[in-house]
């Protein structure tokens, strides 16, 4: 286990650079064994959940390597194995393999994805979509077993009950080489679906309207025609640094932003009372005094990001008067609560109501990030605190945040991760 230490109350300065979106590369790392060429991924952050990816890529006869931020993927002699149920436990994302195996070989077995412990989470949608596309699912012995009797997938109409993302994505895998035309109604608009399905469709696949609510994809028989991309910049990182300079910055630069992925995000920081510089591709965030207090509802995108409430929780605590949090989306996510409250800061829940009340001074304390972005929370509430914070399973952090010590300490930060071993040596 890893714990991160953070010697803080002191304010940070300078630039910092947004890698890879994570919730993107999470989706096209499962979607390159669709091809039928070697991969290429350009700006892939460097975080733990690729790393657990790319074992379970090698499970398959998958070869992988990684190196300054470019990952080369070579499926061209994958071979259908069991996939490694402990990586496949770490990440949710693991899920997409369903997709991309059936897509592939018309089956897959998947164990059950594990990840963040955020609330229910079903794959019911995921399933509904399979079937529709002429599979057959099973679940026994805590793994997904899906199958179809004619070796071939058919294209469907399929409506969505609710908006997912993590369903959206799947059917996409499973049907873009499958026979006909697949309609998705009530389809995730988010921009890393958009960023997947322009990796598809360089490769020939025939896919329209990501972005929108309504998904039009036209199967093929083959991938592969010029498996090179470039993943977009991640907005929920972008979103956290964000929160970061509001919180404990006297001016702090965020570049390689795509401010139309964050309007929703920026929007509140406003009303907030931060005065950002939002230019083209970056944004300015000088120092946050005289902050009053907002009220945040999550919603699909282009809605306030889920992924989002839990950063911008420190930066609250800054405002002069209460704030109001409703995740709509994933109620139950508010593992960071109990810990900051460790950390002296005044807030607490009601009936899934997050309310934050002005806090003069965090101090440090022990805590631990039970998920990213809790953990992401509560290391930016340990930046600002006095004294020294200590984050055990910063894996958790590590999961989602490209090289975030490296990142901090260029701002001035006192941080470092340390693992249990080095604990015992000291």
């Amino acid at each position: 286990m890893k714990k991160m230490v953070i010697r803080g109350g002191q304010q940070l300065s300078g630039e910092v650079t947004i890698g890879g979106a994570k919730n993107s590369t999470v989706a096209l790392i499962p979607a390159a064994i669709l091809a039928d060429t070697p991969v290429r991924l350009d700006s892939v952050p460097d975080i733990l959940d690729v790393h657990n990816l790319m074992i379970i890529l090698e499970s398959m006869n998958v070869h992988s390597t990684f190196e300054n931020g470019v990952m080369e993927i070579d499926p061209t002699h994958i071979i259908e194995s069991a996939l490694p149920s402990k990586a496949i436990k770490s990440l949710r994302a693991s899920y997409y393999f369903m997709g991309a195996l059936l897509g592939r070989f018309k089956r897959a077995t998947v164990s059950f994805p594990g990840g963040d412990n955020i609330g229910p989470r079903p794959i019911d949608q995921h399933i509904k979509g399979f079937k529709a596309l002429g599979a057959t699912v099973n679940e026994k012995n805590d793994s997904v077993y899906i199958t179809t009797d004619s070796r071939e997938l058919h294209g469907a109409h399929i409506f969505l009950d609710v908006v997912s993302v993590g369903a959206t994505i799947n059917v996409i895998l499973a049907a873009v080489k499958a026979h006909g035309q697949t309609t998705i109604e009530n389809a995730a608009r988010e921009p890393e679906i958009i960023d997947l399905v322009t990796f598809l469709n360089s490769m020939g696949a025939k896919i329209r309207g990501a972005g929108t609510d309504v998904i039009r994809i036209d199967g093929v028989d083959s991938l592969g025609t010029d498996a090179t991309h470039t993943i977009i910049p991640d907005r929920i990182e972008a979103g956290t640094y964000l929160s970061l300079a509001a919180s404990v910055g006297t001016g702090i630069q965020i570049n390689n932003i795509i401010p139309e992925h964050l309007e929703s995000f920026n929007s509140k920081l406003l009303e907030l009372g931060v005065d950002l510089v939002v230019d083209e591709d970056s944004i300015f965030v000088p120092e946050a005094t005289n902050l009053h207090g907002i009220e945040i509802k999550t919603n699909p995108f282009p809605g306030f990001a889920t992924d989002l409430q839990q950063p911008i929780t420190p930066a609250l605590l800054k405002a002069q008067d209460n704030s109001v949090i409703v995740d709509t989306i994933y109620p139950k996510r508010v593992k960071h609560i109990a810990q900051l409250q460790k950390m002296g800061a005044n807030i607490r829940v009601e009936n899934d109501i997050i309310i934050v009340a002005h806090t003069e001074q965090l101090h440090g304390a022990e805590v631990e990030a039970g998920e990213i972005r809790a953990g992401a929370a509560l290391m930016i509430a340990g930046l600002m605190a006095n004294g020294t914070t200590t984050i055990n399973k910063a894996e958790n952090i590590l999961r989602g945040y490209d090289r975030i010590v490296y990142k901090l300490q260029q701002l001035g930060a006192d941080i470092e991760i340390v693992s249990d071993e080095e604990e015992r040596i000291k």
